[in-house]
């Protein structure tokens, strides 16, 4: 519900602890092209 309300995958990856993003992504069943997307707008990766 957080992540549809939003989109904000890295918050999400702190509240549930994952050290990596993509754990938090299989988590959600979210695309992992969209979620790198997001994580790159969020400046997550550098």
């Amino acid at each position: 519900m957080m992540y549809k309300a939003t989109g904000n995958i890295r918050a999400i990856q702190i509240l549930l602890g994952h050290s990596k993003i993509e754990n938090t992504v299989r988590y959600l069943g979210v695309d992992v092209e969209d979620a790198l997307l997001l994580a790159e707008r969020t400046e997550i990766l550098r």
